[in-house]
Protein backbone atom coordinates (compact mmCIF):
# COMPACT_ATOMS: atom_id res chain seq x y z
CA UNK A 1 0.00 0.00 0.00
CA UNK A 2 1.16 3.29 -0.75
CA UNK A 3 2.19 5.64 2.30
CA UNK A 4 1.53 9.18 2.22
CA UNK A 5 3.96 11.79 2.71
CA UNK A 6 5.34 12.59 6.56
CA UNK A 7 4.72 15.85 6.26
CA UNK A 8 0.60 15.56 5.62
CA UNK A 9 -1.22 15.66 8.43
CA UNK A 10 -4.75 14.30 9.08
CA UNK A 11 -7.78 15.68 11.19
CA UNK A 12 -7.96 13.67 14.56
CA UNK A 13 -11.37 13.53 15.79
CA UNK A 14 -12.53 10.00 17.43
CA UNK A 15 -15.87 8.22 17.11
CA UNK A 16 -18.39 9.52 18.74
CA UNK A 17 -19.50 7.61 21.79
CA UNK A 18 -21.72 7.06 24.15
CA UNK A 19 -21.74 4.39 27.47
CA UNK A 20 -24.75 4.01 28.91
CA UNK A 21 -25.59 3.97 32.96
CA UNK A 22 -26.33 0.34 34.23
CA UNK A 23 -30.00 2.04 34.64
CA UNK A 24 -30.02 2.56 31.28
CA UNK A 25 -28.97 -0.77 30.07
CA UNK A 26 -31.62 -2.26 32.46
CA UNK A 27 -34.24 -0.04 30.66
CA UNK A 28 -32.96 -1.04 27.08
CA UNK A 29 -33.28 -4.99 27.94
CA UNK A 30 -36.85 -4.60 29.22
CA UNK A 31 -37.81 -2.75 25.80
CA UNK A 32 -36.31 -5.64 24.31
CA UNK A 33 -37.60 -8.53 25.74
CA UNK A 34 -41.16 -7.07 24.97
CA UNK A 35 -40.11 -7.11 21.20
CA UNK A 36 -39.13 -10.44 21.10
CA UNK A 37 -42.63 -11.72 22.51
CA UNK A 38 -43.92 -10.05 19.05
CA UNK A 39 -44.80 -12.46 16.45
CA UNK A 40 -44.00 -15.48 18.98
CA UNK A 41 -40.20 -14.54 18.42
CA UNK A 42 -39.96 -14.63 14.98
CA UNK A 43 -37.05 -12.22 14.18
CA UNK A 44 -38.12 -11.27 10.23
CA UNK A 45 -41.74 -11.20 10.54
CA UNK A 46 -43.53 -7.70 9.94
CA UNK A 47 -44.83 -7.97 13.34
CA UNK A 48 -41.58 -7.90 15.28
CA UNK A 49 -40.08 -4.55 12.93
CA UNK A 50 -43.61 -2.61 13.75
CA UNK A 51 -42.48 -3.92 17.63
CA UNK A 52 -39.25 -2.57 17.39
CA UNK A 53 -39.96 0.55 16.25
CA UNK A 54 -42.85 0.76 18.93
CA UNK A 55 -39.98 -0.06 21.38
CA UNK A 56 -37.52 2.48 20.47
CA UNK A 57 -39.85 5.45 21.90
CA UNK A 58 -39.14 3.34 25.66
CA UNK A 59 -35.46 3.73 25.36
CA UNK A 60 -33.55 5.83 27.49
CA UNK A 61 -34.07 9.23 26.50
CA UNK A 62 -29.22 10.12 25.96
CA UNK A 63 -29.57 6.63 23.65
CA UNK A 64 -32.50 8.30 21.57
CA UNK A 65 -31.21 11.27 21.10
CA UNK A 66 -27.49 10.67 20.28
CA UNK A 67 -28.72 8.02 17.82
CA UNK A 68 -30.78 10.35 16.09
CA UNK A 69 -28.26 13.41 16.18
CA UNK A 70 -25.82 10.58 14.70
CA UNK A 71 -28.33 9.87 12.08
CA UNK A 72 -28.28 13.80 11.43
CA UNK A 73 -24.69 13.72 10.93
CA UNK A 74 -22.25 11.39 11.80
CA UNK A 75 -19.28 13.73 12.34
CA UNK A 76 -15.51 13.48 10.83
CA UNK A 77 -15.29 10.03 12.12
CA UNK A 78 -18.71 8.70 10.71
CA UNK A 79 -18.44 6.07 13.30
CA UNK A 80 -20.25 6.17 16.90
CA UNK A 81 -20.00 3.38 19.43
CA UNK A 82 -22.72 2.50 22.31
CA UNK A 83 -21.44 0.26 25.33
CA UNK A 84 -22.97 -1.37 28.27
CA UNK A 85 -26.05 -2.59 25.80
CA UNK A 86 -27.58 -5.83 27.24
CA UNK A 87 -26.29 -8.89 25.74
CA UNK A 88 -27.78 -12.61 26.65
CA UNK A 89 -26.35 -13.59 30.16
CA UNK A 90 -25.30 -17.15 28.97
CA UNK A 91 -24.73 -17.55 25.45
CA UNK A 92 -24.48 -20.91 22.92
CA UNK A 93 -21.24 -21.40 21.15
CA UNK A 94 -20.51 -19.39 18.56
CA UNK A 95 -21.66 -20.04 15.40
CA UNK A 96 -19.25 -22.17 12.93
CA UNK A 97 -21.52 -22.17 9.90
CA UNK A 98 -21.01 -20.45 6.72
CA UNK A 99 -24.04 -17.57 6.27
CA UNK A 100 -25.26 -18.52 10.09
CA UNK A 101 -28.37 -16.10 11.10
CA UNK A 102 -30.67 -15.16 13.61
CA UNK A 103 -34.48 -16.16 13.25
CA UNK A 104 -35.84 -16.15 16.75
CA UNK A 105 -35.71 -12.78 18.33
CA UNK A 106 -32.92 -12.38 21.60
CA UNK A 107 -32.46 -9.36 23.65
CA UNK A 108 -29.29 -7.92 21.47
CA UNK A 109 -31.32 -8.74 18.02
CA UNK A 110 -34.35 -7.02 19.36
CA UNK A 111 -31.96 -4.16 20.44
CA UNK A 112 -30.53 -4.12 16.87
CA UNK A 113 -34.00 -3.94 15.09
CA UNK A 114 -35.55 -1.12 17.36
CA UNK A 115 -31.59 0.87 16.72
CA UNK A 116 -32.38 0.19 13.02
CA UNK A 117 -36.64 0.96 12.94
CA UNK A 118 -36.75 3.48 15.48
CA UNK A 119 -33.41 5.76 15.26
CA UNK A 120 -32.13 5.11 12.34
CA UNK A 121 -34.72 4.72 9.26
CA UNK A 122 -35.74 1.10 8.39
CA UNK A 123 -33.96 -2.49 8.44
CA UNK A 124 -32.91 -3.91 5.64
CA UNK A 125 -31.37 -7.12 4.32
CA UNK A 126 -30.78 -8.58 0.77
CA UNK A 127 -32.17 -11.79 -0.84
CA UNK A 128 -28.53 -13.22 -2.17
CA UNK A 129 -26.74 -12.47 1.23
CA UNK A 130 -27.09 -14.07 4.31
CA UNK A 131 -30.53 -15.69 2.85
CA UNK A 132 -32.14 -12.01 3.61
CA UNK A 133 -31.82 -12.61 7.72
CA UNK A 134 -32.60 -8.65 9.11
CA UNK A 135 -29.78 -10.28 11.88
CA UNK A 136 -26.89 -11.79 10.96
CA UNK A 137 -23.97 -13.38 12.65
CA UNK A 138 -20.95 -12.39 12.44
CA UNK A 139 -18.45 -15.41 13.15
CA UNK A 140 -15.31 -17.13 11.59
CA UNK A 141 -15.81 -20.19 8.90
CA UNK A 142 -13.24 -23.05 9.41
CA UNK A 143 -11.98 -23.60 5.88
CA UNK A 144 -12.34 -19.48 5.64
CA UNK A 145 -9.58 -18.26 7.61
CA UNK A 146 -8.20 -16.37 4.14
CA UNK A 147 -11.71 -15.52 2.68
CA UNK A 148 -12.18 -11.58 2.18
CA UNK A 149 -15.20 -11.26 4.01
CA UNK A 150 -17.05 -11.77 7.57
CA UNK A 151 -16.61 -15.29 7.59
CA UNK A 152 -12.87 -14.30 7.41
CA UNK A 153 -10.44 -14.15 10.13
CA UNK A 154 -7.49 -12.67 8.05
CA UNK A 155 -6.86 -9.17 7.36
CA UNK A 156 -10.45 -7.77 6.02
CA UNK A 157 -9.70 -4.67 3.38
CA UNK A 158 -11.25 -0.96 3.70
CA UNK A 159 -14.73 -1.24 1.98
CA UNK A 160 -18.50 0.08 1.99
CA UNK A 161 -20.90 -2.28 2.60
CA UNK A 162 -22.19 -3.72 -0.52
CA UNK A 163 -20.50 -0.75 -2.83
CA UNK A 164 -21.74 -2.33 -6.14
CA UNK A 165 -25.09 -1.90 -5.19
CA UNK A 166 -27.32 0.51 -6.20
CA UNK A 167 -29.05 0.35 -2.88
CA UNK A 168 -26.21 0.17 -0.08
CA UNK A 169 -27.09 0.55 3.40
CA UNK A 170 -26.79 3.73 4.50
CA UNK A 171 -25.95 2.50 7.65
CA UNK A 172 -24.28 -0.77 9.17
CA UNK A 173 -24.74 -1.76 12.81
CA UNK A 174 -22.30 -4.42 14.31
CA UNK A 175 -23.17 -5.58 17.92
CA UNK A 176 -20.26 -7.91 19.89
CA UNK A 177 -21.56 -10.70 21.93
CA UNK A 178 -17.85 -11.73 22.24
CA UNK A 179 -14.76 -10.98 21.28
CA UNK A 180 -12.27 -12.87 20.28
CA UNK A 181 -9.87 -14.86 22.55
CA UNK A 182 -6.93 -12.78 22.59
CA UNK A 183 -8.42 -9.59 21.77
CA UNK A 184 -7.00 -9.01 18.82
CA UNK A 185 -9.45 -8.76 16.26
CA UNK A 186 -10.18 -4.71 15.64
CA UNK A 187 -13.27 -2.87 13.70
CA UNK A 188 -11.13 -0.59 11.53
CA UNK A 189 -12.80 2.46 10.12
CA UNK A 190 -11.90 5.27 8.17
CA UNK A 191 -13.42 8.06 6.53
CA UNK A 192 -13.67 10.43 3.35
CA UNK A 193 -14.35 13.38 5.96
CA UNK A 194 -10.87 12.76 7.30
CA UNK A 195 -9.26 11.50 4.06
CA UNK A 196 -10.11 13.95 2.27
CA UNK A 197 -7.91 17.24 3.10
CA UNK A 198 -5.27 15.21 1.98
CA UNK A 199 -6.29 14.30 -1.40
CA UNK A 200 -4.87 16.21 -4.42
CA UNK A 201 -7.18 18.34 -6.50
CA UNK A 202 -6.73 16.05 -9.50
CA UNK A 203 -7.44 12.88 -7.23
CA UNK A 204 -10.67 14.34 -6.29
CA UNK A 205 -11.57 15.63 -9.63
CA UNK A 206 -10.36 11.69 -11.04
CA UNK A 207 -12.40 9.96 -8.24
CA UNK A 208 -15.79 12.01 -9.10
CA UNK A 209 -15.49 10.53 -12.76
CA UNK A 210 -17.33 7.40 -13.72
CA UNK A 211 -14.22 5.71 -14.01
CA UNK A 212 -14.57 2.71 -11.34
CA UNK A 213 -16.33 -1.11 -11.35
CA UNK A 214 -17.13 -2.69 -8.30
CA UNK A 215 -18.13 -5.91 -8.31
CA UNK A 216 -20.46 -7.92 -5.80
CA UNK A 217 -19.42 -10.29 -3.25
CA UNK A 218 -19.15 -13.91 -3.94
CA UNK A 219 -22.16 -14.14 -1.17
CA UNK A 220 -24.56 -12.64 -4.29
CA UNK A 221 -23.57 -15.36 -6.33
CA UNK A 222 -23.53 -14.53 -10.64
CA UNK A 223 -27.15 -12.70 -9.90
CA UNK A 224 -25.92 -9.82 -9.43
CA UNK A 225 -24.19 -9.26 -12.63
CA UNK A 226 -21.48 -6.84 -13.53
CA UNK A 227 -21.69 -3.43 -12.39
CA UNK A 228 -20.90 -0.50 -14.68
CA UNK A 229 -18.23 2.02 -14.50
CA UNK A 230 -19.00 4.28 -11.39
CA UNK A 231 -17.46 7.40 -9.64
CA UNK A 232 -15.59 6.40 -6.42
CA UNK A 233 -17.65 10.26 -5.34
CA UNK A 234 -20.50 11.61 -5.52
CA UNK A 235 -22.75 14.70 -3.98
CA UNK A 236 -20.99 17.70 -2.55
CA UNK A 237 -17.13 18.00 -3.83
CA UNK A 238 -17.02 19.56 -0.21
CA UNK A 239 -18.67 16.48 1.63
CA UNK A 240 -18.92 13.85 -0.59
CA UNK A 241 -20.69 9.98 -0.60
CA UNK A 242 -17.82 7.42 -0.96
CA UNK A 243 -18.64 4.14 -2.89
CA UNK A 244 -15.60 1.78 -2.84
CA UNK A 245 -14.61 -1.48 -1.98
CA UNK A 246 -10.69 -1.96 -1.85
CA UNK A 247 -10.97 -5.29 -2.63
CA UNK A 248 -13.31 -5.48 -5.15
CA UNK A 249 -13.37 -2.02 -6.88
CA UNK A 250 -11.04 -1.27 -10.15
CA UNK A 251 -9.64 1.39 -11.97
CA UNK A 252 -10.87 1.57 -15.99
CA UNK A 253 -8.21 3.99 -16.34
CA UNK A 254 -4.67 5.03 -15.82
CA UNK A 255 -5.91 8.20 -13.77
CA UNK A 256 -8.31 6.30 -12.16
CA UNK A 257 -5.80 3.66 -10.90
CA UNK A 258 -3.66 6.47 -9.55
CA UNK A 259 -6.19 7.64 -7.92
CA UNK A 260 -7.64 5.08 -6.00
CA UNK A 261 -4.30 4.14 -4.90
CA UNK A 262 -4.13 7.54 -3.23
CA UNK A 263 -7.12 7.74 -1.97
CA UNK A 264 -6.78 3.91 0.32
CA UNK A 265 -3.47 5.16 1.65
CA UNK A 266 -5.39 8.38 2.71
CA UNK A 267 -8.49 6.50 4.60
CA UNK A 268 -6.00 4.04 5.98
CA UNK A 269 -3.62 6.45 7.49
CA UNK A 270 -7.42 8.51 8.71
CA UNK A 271 -8.46 5.18 10.28
CA UNK A 272 -9.26 4.32 13.70
CA UNK A 273 -9.59 0.84 15.02
CA UNK A 274 -11.84 0.14 18.04
CA UNK A 275 -11.75 -3.69 19.90
CA UNK A 276 -15.26 -4.25 20.64
CA UNK A 277 -16.39 -6.29 24.27
CA UNK A 278 -19.37 -7.94 24.46
CA UNK A 279 -22.02 -4.85 24.84
CA UNK A 280 -20.77 -2.84 22.48
CA UNK A 281 -22.37 -1.28 19.14
CA UNK A 282 -20.82 0.37 16.32
CA UNK A 283 -23.05 2.30 13.68
CA UNK A 284 -21.05 2.85 10.84
CA UNK A 285 -22.24 5.47 8.38
CA UNK A 286 -21.78 3.50 5.05
CA UNK A 287 -22.83 6.44 2.77
CA UNK A 288 -19.00 8.35 4.37
CA UNK A 289 -17.15 5.75 6.03
CA UNK A 290 -15.21 2.41 5.32
CA UNK A 291 -14.71 -0.49 7.89
CA UNK A 292 -12.88 -3.27 7.86
CA UNK A 293 -11.28 -5.68 10.58
CA UNK A 294 -7.56 -6.49 11.61
CA UNK A 295 -6.78 -10.00 11.77
CA UNK A 296 -7.00 -12.63 14.55
CA UNK A 297 -6.63 -16.66 15.03
CA UNK A 298 -9.83 -18.37 15.91
CA UNK A 299 -9.75 -21.84 17.57
CA UNK A 300 -13.30 -22.94 16.90
CA UNK A 301 -13.84 -23.92 20.33
CA UNK A 302 -17.37 -22.14 20.90
CA UNK A 303 -15.96 -19.67 22.55
CA UNK A 304 -14.90 -17.21 19.11
CA UNK A 305 -15.34 -13.92 18.45
CA UNK A 306 -19.16 -13.30 17.80
CA UNK A 307 -20.58 -10.16 16.60
CA UNK A 308 -24.17 -9.63 15.52
CA UNK A 309 -25.00 -7.27 11.93
CA UNK A 310 -28.01 -5.38 10.88
CA UNK A 311 -28.24 -3.03 7.96
CA UNK A 312 -30.09 0.11 8.11
CA UNK A 313 -31.78 2.49 5.25
CA UNK A 314 -32.59 5.99 6.39
CA UNK A 315 -35.01 5.97 3.13
CA UNK A 316 -36.49 2.68 2.53
CA UNK A 317 -38.56 4.05 -0.36
CA UNK A 318 -36.22 4.56 -2.59
CA UNK A 319 -35.71 0.75 -2.95
CA UNK A 320 -39.20 0.07 -3.52
CA UNK A 321 -38.47 -1.12 -6.82
CA UNK A 322 -36.67 -4.32 -5.34
CA UNK A 323 -38.43 -5.06 -2.43
CA UNK A 324 -41.32 -7.30 -3.26
CA UNK A 325 -44.55 -6.67 -0.78
CA UNK A 326 -43.03 -3.41 0.36
CA UNK A 327 -41.10 -5.41 2.78
CA UNK A 328 -37.29 -5.33 3.92
CA UNK A 329 -35.92 -7.68 1.83
CA UNK A 330 -34.53 -6.34 -1.33
CA UNK A 331 -34.97 -9.02 -3.94
CA UNK A 332 -31.67 -8.19 -5.64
Amino acid sequence: MTSLSPSLSLPVGAPASLALFEAETAVVRRAAERVCRAAGGGLDDPETTAAAREGWEELPVRLRAAVRAFRRNSGECGVMLVTGLPVDELLPPTPTADGSVRREATVPAATLLMTAAGGLGDPAAYAPEKSGALVQDVVPVPGKEDFEGNAGSTLLSFHVENAFHVHRPDFVMLLCLRADHDGAAGLRTGSIRQALPVLSERTREALFRPEFSTQPPPSFGTAAGTTPPRPVLTGDPEDPDLRVDFSATTAVTPGARRALVELEAAVDAASHTVRLTPGDLAIVDNRVTTHGRTAFRPRYDGGDRWLLRTFAVADLRRSRDHRPGDGHVLSH
